[in-house]
């Protein structure tokens, strides 16, 4: 059903004439809620083709490097942040670029992704794993992925990479040797 017009206005005329924090308050109440998380998709600085991926419990797929952030916390640092406590691999928020698109809304709700590129030389990174948030960490081509959770080869996909792949790799930032 619509809402009229002149019915909606007064509505908003209403609205703004309330005090800030009463207009605060009434905005988180009707407001979708999203949780907040950094994806890191990290590849090989010396052959591009190969991307880092994890293995999380309960192990029956590969995944990127990634977790919620912080309260107040950056996306690029939490990003950064994620990738060393999941895999051992420091990089400066500095060194890693927004993907475009930056944000991924996940389809189940509730959950927003932003997306980080960024590389490293796998030859002398070495990957580290607790254990226990994180089982397995490894480097595989793109062209040979082994399989990956639901939710990790719909993002991929989103950039062009993997076996859902929807548009060009073009999508992602572009590697150094393609500028």
């Amino acid at each position: 059903m619509k809402t009229p017009r002149q019915l909606r206005g007064l509505a908003y005329q209403v609205f703004y004439g309330l005090p800030l924090p009463l207009r605060r308050q009434i905005a988180r109440a009707v407001s979708p809620k999203y949780l907040v998380g950094a994806v890191t998709v990290i590849r090989d600085a010396e052959a591009p083709g190969r991307l880092l991926l994890l293995r999380q419990p309960p192990g029956r797929g590969w995944g990127l490097p990634a977790g919620l952030l912080k309260r107040r916390e950056l996306p690029a640092v939490g990003a950064a942040r994620e990738l060393f406590e999941e895999a051992g691999v420091r990089l400066e928020p500095g060194d890693l670029a927004p993907g475009n698109p930056n944000a991924i809304v996940h389809p189940n709700g509730g959950v927003v992704d932003t997306v980080w590129f960024g590389s490293v030389p796998a030859s002398t990174t070495t990957l580290a794993v607790d254990g226990g948030e994180v089982l397995e960490a490894a480097w595989f081509s793109v062209d040979d992925l082994p399989k990956l959770t639901w939710p990790t080869e719909r993002l991929l996909g989103i950039y062009g990479i993997g076996p859902r792949a929807v548009a060009p790799s073009s999508d992602a930032p572009a590697r150094e040797d393609q500028q």
